[in-house]
């Protein structure tokens, strides 16, 4: 996103080692309002009773936001940084490739309404998971494919789906997946988190902007779970 609109030339295509990442700092350095313009829901509270949370990186995190917010069950969303080492980073830092970050999306969900499988169909057929650090014109390691788990079952479904649509994209020819599945919470080995929460002008950024950039485009292929069967 950053580097297709203002045609930076630094196009960062491996994650930086954490020695050399920027250092960041101990608070964030904007305001958010915490309201969802859209949904009229915190987006930074802890999911309510029954609800489930999971973090996912499709590219420009606009688009992707925007897919999950559109669909019935989820609660919340909201959009940020994760999978780096910087803390509190800035959107421009984020674009450089010395955080380490990639975009992501924050989705809440009941899952009495909305399947978490149903969540990882969105997921994997609304960008290219085989593109590594990229998707379409926007490219640097802040656009690679990623699913940040916070429930054992929430990874095993993660492994599972992933393993499946890999020989659907083998059978059409496509590559190989690139998404990066880890576990969100530091506590856990290899975390991704914690998740910085983005600048107020990009939550829900495309229904503020509604004929703002967006570059999320899928394989074409499905990938056989939730409501899109085949």
């Amino acid at each position: 996103m950053f580097d297709f609109l203002f045609g930076s030339s630094a196009l960062k295509t491996r994650i930086v080692e954490p020695a050399a990442a920027l250092q960041g700092r101990d608070q964030r350095p904007y305001r958010l309002t915490g309201t969802h313009t859209v949904l009229g829901t915190p987006i930074e509270s802890d999911p309510p009773t029954g609800m489930e949370e999971i973090v996912v990186a499709m590219g420009c995190f606009w688009g992707a936001e925007r897919l999950f917010w559109q669909t019935d069950g989820v609660w919340t969303t909201a959009v940020g940084y994760a999978g780096g080492y910087t803390q509190h980073p800035t959107y421009e830092e984020t674009c450089t490739g010395q955080t380490a970050h990639t975009e992501v999306v924050r989705v809440v969900f009941d899952p009495a309404v909305v399947s978490l499988e149903e969540i990882l169909r969105i997921f994997w057929e609304g960008h290219d998971p085989t593109q590594g650090m990229r998707q379409g014109n926007d490219m640097g390691t802040q656009y690679r494919s990623a699913i940040y788990w916070t429930t054992p079952e929430q990874r095993d479904a993660a492994v599972a789906t992933r393993d499946a649509y890999n020989d659907r994209l083998r059978a059409a020819g496509r590559g190989e997946i690139s998404t990066e599945i880890r576990p969100l919470s530091p506590e856990q080995p290899d975390a991704a988190g914690p998740l910085y929460y983005a600048e107020e002008y990009h939550q829900q950024y495309l229904h503020k902007n509604p004929n703002g950039y967006c570059g999320l485009g899928g394989t074409g292929v499905s990938c056989g779970v939730g409501s899109n069967l085949e």
